[in-house]
């Protein structure tokens, strides 16, 4: 029985369902495997890691870049300090929408983590909408997402019509070199059998070196201390107003605190959706587009607060 720590890499586009995916692992983990999960951001203020600190499992952030590139040192130095702490069965890492997977398959990869650490399958979540578009397959980013998986998972297919899902099939079974595993899911539904699934055999992991690419993005997060109760309606009518606030919104998402509960809210393809989170240390919001004004977005949460004599003392 090997003694190296299995290591899976989440990968995928912006909006695809990493998150919730890893949420649904956690539901299925059994209690005598011990975990720990890694959770990249592209901007600075860790929402993700807010999210799945739900389940009483370590959770390390980096925040401010993908993984390979400017926060690659930050992804080594973490999970040197997390072995010399304990040992896992499994580390998750939810790598940023915008990360060049293979990057980090790379780093991992390195003799300095030879002895401790086993890639084991490698996922990356997709939507087939943006994956049988030719302007997303011809993206470098995205092709090395898609090209370092061992499973690829196509999320979201209750959005698909017909036509769509039977190009994606077509397209995802003519990938070379195959994937061990193609499966269509909704509402990320990974089964944590699918951890165990052979490594696809690959001669290499990428074809070139990628550059840095955010592909254009910028991000601004905000906080607001635990205490401030958001306006449920000013919330929703915020979320709602949001695509005319910010030119070529690809992703919005944030945790607050509403009537007294903790709620995480995720837009994204123009939808929104809303669960109830553990987290309490702070309220916090991320947005992604390609230009924004931040004074304008801050003033618009701040008028989603409710009024200091609305707020119950915390």
């Amino acid at each position: 029985m090997s003694l190296k720590t299995k290591v899976h890499l989440f990968s995928g586009f912006l909006g695809t369902g990493k998150t919730t995916a890893l949420r649904r692992l956690l539901q299925q983990k059994s209690p005598a495997e011990q975990w720990l999960l890694i959770v990249n951001e592209f901007g600075e203020i860790g929402i993700d890691g807010a999210v799945l600190a739900d389940n009483g499992i370590p959770v390390a952030e980096i925040s401010g870049g993908c993984l390979c590139c400017t926060a690659g040192g930050q992804m080594g130095d973490t999970v040197r300090k997390m072995l010399a702490k304990r040992r896992p069965e499994r580390i998750l890492i939810e790598a940023s929408g915008l990360a060049h997977a293979a990057g980090v398959i790379d780093e991992l990869k390195s003799p300095e983590f030879a002895d401790a650490l086993e890639i084991a399958a490698v996922f990356t979540l997709v939507d087939p909408r943006q994956f049988t578009n030719p302007d997303y397959a011809a993206n470098p980013l995205y092709k090395d997402q898609v090209g370092v998986c061992d499973v690829l998972v196509a999320n979201k297919t209750d959005l698909c019509d017909a036509a769509t899902l039977e190009t994606f099939r077509k397209q995802a079974a003519a990938l070379f070199p195959p994937k061990t595993l193609v499966a269509e899911v909704q509402n990320a539904e990974i089964d944590i059998a699918w951890l165990d699934l052979p490594v696809a055999e690959k001669s290499r992991y990428r074809v070139k070196v990628l550059p840095e690419n955010t592909l254009g993005f910028q991000s601004q997060g905000y906080t607001f201390p635990a205490g401030r109760n958001f306006d449920g309606e000013r919330l929703t009518r915020f979320f709602d107003e949001l695509p005319a606030l910010a030119d070529g919104l690809v992703r919005a998402k944030g945790v607050f605190q509403v009537l007294g509960t903790w709620v995480w809210l995720n837009w994204t393809d123009g939808q929104w959706g809303a669960n109830q989170v553990a987290w309490r240390r702070d309220s916090r919001f991320e947005l992604i587009a390609k230009s924004f004004d931040a004074d304008r977005i801050e003033a618009a949460l701040q008028a989603a607060l409710e009024d200091e004599d609305e707020t119950p003392a915390a």
